[in-house]
């Protein structure tokens, strides 16, 4: 009689457990990004498809020995990468953008942001049982030391 329930339990800590992982990892690899993006010399933050911005988030989502994801279905697409600047006030707002157009770029970040986010959809397996995916939006921010273009 409470084996069905000894089971529910057992089953949905171990979905908990892959939940919790998940998201540590998730967070580690956002944070892996944002710290590489934040070191890295000669950005270009005015081109989403700068081959160093590239690079920096290539290495945070991937295995440094095999080359492979480390979480599956996660893409270096999925990744967003943000810029923030301080104000005469010293409040954070977002960086002017106006100077995109030249080689000395926009103004030059205080702030780089890593976030996915539209999320990463980690489906729950519990048997009988249908529950909606839970939608995991990991984000880091790491104050900027490198340069930019």
């Amino acid at each position: 009689m409470w084996i069905p329930i000894l089971l529910l339990l057992i089953v949905g800590m171990i979905q908990l457990g892959k939940v919790t992982y998940l998201d540590y990892v998730l967070n580690k690899i956002v944070y892996n990004a944002a710290r590489n993006l934040a070191t890295t010399q000669n950005l270009n933050f005015c081109d989403p498809g700068d081959a160093a911005t590239q690079a920096a988030i290539s290495g945070a989502i991937n295995d440094p020995a095999t080359g492979q994801p480390l979480i599956a279905n996660l893409t270096a697409d999925m990744l967003v990468v943000t810029t923030q600047c301080l104000d005469a006030t010293g409040a954070i707002g977002t960086c002017d953008v106006s100077g995109c157009q030249g080689v000395a770029g926009a103004q030059r970040p205080d702030y780089v942001t890593v976030a996915i986010t539209n999320g990463y959809s980690f489906p729950i397996r519990v048997p009988f049982i249908n529950l909606d995916p839970i939608l995991l939006r990991p984000s880091a921010t790491s104050p900027f030391g490198g340069s930019q273009l």
